[in-house]
């Protein structure tokens, strides 16, 4: 079902997940319309126990409610409903920088890309991460590109555009603050074209109270990092999972074959039954491995002609 004609300007929607935020979500609102006259500007309000709603549709948002707590949940209600030629999503908390927006958005048409992806540099003087935070944010660049071969600045960020074949082959599975974890590794399984752009970031307005939590949140994004690599990387999984008993097996085995060979006899018969089952194991983690690459490979090619059904922002040669 291909979404943009060949000769109209892209539509652009804004997506703003909130909760709570009614300090800063009219400002976020207000800074988007300024940047982007022309985009649709959905607040979508999760459960939100204060004044988000009224200050958003104050502000002249469409304000739509996903009542499932957790900003995962968010997403994914905003993906499937909402329709559009390119996605922009921002947290409504004021503390990325809406001007940036035009910037991001005329590198996806301009460069035919998928996703760009926002990257915070925070103001020098004062580092608007919290503590821990931004060591976290390194932590986890670092073992995304270690476990799926591509580099990537700011994974973590809640800044992103991309188009409607991205947002619409991507399958949200997360609940909670993961989401971008899981955006990052769609875009890195499709292999679709992406950029960065570095964008503001700043401390949150006087009264708002930040939902991160850094541990709870860090270990969600570690256990997703572990489901991920099993599921896209079932090969690396499965063949670590078989060295690991295959090497126990070994260092089992080879004092009682050693002394089979030297004596002929198996005095030891549980270790060696032992090491026998061990390396059994491996070797069965091992087949499963091949059996659910070629399955993932499989996977992989259909949602790649998914993706291929719609059109790209911006056809190569046409704006």
């Amino acid at each position: 079902m291909p979404s943009p004609t060949r000769h109209h300007k892209p539509s652009v929607a804004v997506i703003v997940p909130c909760y709570n935020e009614e300090v800063a979500v009219g400002k976020v609102v207000a800074d988007i319309r300024d940047a982007v006259p022309h985009a649709e500007i959905y607040v979508y309000d999760n459960n939100s126990t204060d004044r988000t709603v009224a200050v958003a549709t104050e502000a002249g948002a469409i304000v739509r409610s996903e009542p499932n707590k957790g900003k995962g949940n968010v997403v994914r209600r905003a993906f499937a409903d909402v329709e559009a030629d390119i996605y922009a999503l921002i947290d409504g908390d004021d503390t990325y920088d809406a001007s940036a927006l035009p910037k991001m958005i005329d590198t996806a048409i301009s460069q035919h890309l998928d996703h760009v992806l926002g990257v915070r540099t925070p103001d020098t003087t004062s580092s608007a991460y919290r503590p821990g935070h931004e060591t976290g944010n390194k932590m986890f660049n670092r073992i995304v590109k270690l476990l799926f071969g591509d580099a990537v600045s700011d994974m973590l960020s809640g800044y992103r555009v991309m188009s409607r074949r991205f947002v619409k082959s991507f399958p949200a599975v997360s609940r909670e603050f993961e989401i971008e974890t899981e955006l990052t590794i769609h875009c890195m399984s499709l292999r679709v074209p992406s950029a960065e752009v570095p964008v503001g970031f700043k401390d949150r307005p006087a009264g708002s109270e930040s939902k991160l939590r850094t541990y709870h949140d860090g270990f969600r994004i570690l256990r997703l990092l572990g489901t991920l690599v099993q599921y896209e990387r079932p090969l690396f999984f499965y063949g670590v999972v078989a060295g690991i008993f295959a090497l126990v097996a070994v260092i089992l085995g080879l004092p009682v074959l050693w002394e089979f060979v030297s004596t002929g006899l198996v005095p030891r018969l549980p270790t060696a039954v032992l090491s026998a089952s061990l390396m059994i194991i491996a070797m069965l983690a091992l087949v499963v491995g091949l059996i659910l690459n070629a399955l993932i490979m499989t996977r992989n090619e259909t949602a790649r002609l998914f993706y291929l059904s719609y059109e790209p922002i911006a056809p190569i040669g046409k704006h």
